[in-house]
């Protein structure tokens, strides 16, 4: 298989099985998206999932939350982990907005990527969901999965990204990062991984990812 192949076989078969893709953080607004994304950093969207709805239910906008203090954040979103630098990263963001833009989120990665604790992952996906503006975010699982089916050399995110948006036709980034993401979920963990159900990877996978696997079930 070309490359070129390679790739419409996997959104083929991502949009068979991801006709309608849920967004995996739940949210309300650009805003509740942001500190959502924030949030996840080094946690799952499950945990964050259980959390938000505490803390939005006593701030659910910038004006709000800078009336907390950022101890009272952060004892809020300890579940989630990291919450001394994700508390302060929520009262500054949050302060910003009010001083800076009228309370609103900007729809511009390089500005989200100003404000605190903001990387180039979490604006892209506050600008990719929350606004529609094509984006391709990197987190673990498309990390891992573009380097096993050969799509990217797996050097680091920064990589993976330029790989994906090299061979990912723009109008389907939205939705092709969040079908690999839930694909990687389902089909292809990094743990507990069964090659037999990964259609994709047992389809076009890399050949060192497949020989590695089948020599470690040999080992077993």
């Amino acid at each position: 298989m070309t490359k070129t192949e390679k790739v419409d076989f996997v959104i083929r078969t991502l949009q068979e099985l991801y006709p309608q893709i849920p967004v995996p953080l739940d949210h309300q607004d650009p805003y509740t998206l942001l500190i959502a994304v924030l949030m996840s950093a080094q946690s799952t969207d499950v945990r964050v999932n259980k959390i938000t709805p505490i803390l939005f239910a006593k701030a659910n906008n910038p004006y709000d939350m800078v009336k907390l203090s950022v101890d009272e954040i952060r004892e809020i979103i300890k579940p989630v982990g990291l919450s001394p630098m994700k508390a302060k990263g929520i009262f500054g963001l949050s302060k910003i907005l009010i001083d800076k833009y009228e309370g609103k989120v900007p729809q511009d990665i390089e500005l989200l990527e100003e404000l605190p604790a903001v990387g180039h992952k979490t604006a892209s996906v506050v600008v990719s969901q929350a606004f529609g503006i094509p984006a391709f975010p990197v987190d673990t699982h498309i990390h891992r999965l573009m380097y096993r089916w050969g799509l990217s050399n797996g050097k680091n995110v920064v990589q993976t990204e330029k790989d994906a948006k090299r061979l990912f036709p723009e109008e389907l980034w939205n939705e092709l990062h969040l079908q690999i993401i839930w694909y990687g979920r389902q089909y292809s963990p990094a743990r507990g991984w069964n090659l037999e159900k990964d259609v994709i990877t047992n389809t076009i996978g890399r050949k060192k990812v497949l020989n590695d696997y089948l020599k470690t079930k040999k080992t077993r």
